[in-house]
């Protein structure tokens, strides 16, 4: 059974309403316990829902694009994001240096300058 939870006029708590597919919306008593259940049930579900958005949200703006690359490791990131600044950077664009120079193998350096064309 799937129940609407609506908070009342200026969002006040005890003036939520319920909805039932197919029944008119109805209150339940300010005082009562079920309410107070209901609330604090809601809550939860908010707690969890907003704390798995920023954990998901931390985790995107932490993300590469260099780790998508095959062949890039944790140290060659590091020493790319070193030599370029950013992985925008490692375009080739910002700096005489090209990523070729900085890549320990012709194909790596190729896979990296393909990455970004796509891109």
């Amino acid at each position: 059974m799937v129940v609407g939870v609506a908070k009342g006029p200026d969002r006040d708590a005890g003036l939520e309403r319920f909805f039932l597919p197919g029944k008119p919306p109805f209150m339940l008593e300010p005082k009562s316990p079920v309410l107070y259940y209901l609330q604090r049930l809601r809550d939860e579900a908010h707690r969890f829902a907003i704390g798995t958005h920023r954990v998901r949200r931390s985790m995107e703006m932490r993300r590469n694009p260099l780790d998508e690359i095959d062949g890039v490791g944790a140290a060659r990131k590091r020493a790319l994001l070193h030599a370029f600044g950013s992985a925008r950077g490692c375009r080739g664009r910002r700096r005489r240096t090209s990523p070729r120079s900085r890549a320990s193998s012709e194909a790596l350096a190729e896979r990296i300058f393909a990455f970004f064309r796509k891109a």
